[in-house]
């Protein structure tokens, strides 16, 4: 299969330490200085960590940046759910310098905005709080997740989040 994917001219960098799943295809990809590359495919961004690459779906990105020849993504890790909706907290921001970065920072942000079906900023007496609806890549239906500031309280965005997903839930036939 890989003499096909360097026929049609699939951007999957030969020494790419990931594992694509079957239906999975590079789309984008751009050499990291330092090593490694960041690999851009329909399901998520690969980036690499050490001597592996991992990767990560469009709907944990809640951030990525572009400039100065950087590439700064910020990933959402789950923590918790509150009904169907998901409770998210932000990881510390990362960094790739990206020497020729191609078409790689515009498609990151294409599938970023893509994955979002709607959002809103909640204001709490302690903090605000983002729920974001995302489609799921690869996958039908789409996700709310809840996304609050540092020191708000959880318990709060549970119950809201917990009632908003009720309500956003399609219709039992």
């Amino acid at each position: 299969m890989r003499w096909l994917r360097r026929l049609i001219g699939d951007p999957l960098p030969e020494d790419f330490p990931g594992r694509l799943v079957e239906s999975e295809n590079a789309v984008g990809s751009a050499p990291v200085r330092g090593g490694g590359h960041l690999v851009v495919t329909e399901l998520g961004l690969w980036i690499p960590e050490g001597a592996e690459a991992r990767r990560i779906g469009w709907h944990l990105i809640s951030k990525a940046t572009w400039g100065d020849g950087t590439l700064t993504v910020t990933e959402a890790e789950e923590t918790g759910t509150a009904g169907a909706a998901v409770v998210l907290r932000d990881r510390e921001p990362v960094r790739f310098e990206l020497p020729r970065p191609g078409k790689v920072p515009w498609l990151v942000r294409q599938r970023v905005d893509g994955s979002i079906r709607g959002r809103h900023r909640a204001e709490l007496t302690s903090g605000g709080v983002w729920f974001v609806q995302r489609k799921l890549p690869g996958r039908d239906g789409v996700v709310l997740q809840a996304r609050p500031d540092p020191g708000v309280d959880l318990e709060v965005v549970a119950a809201i989040a917990r009632e908003a997903a009720e309500k956003l839930a399609p219709p039992q036939a």
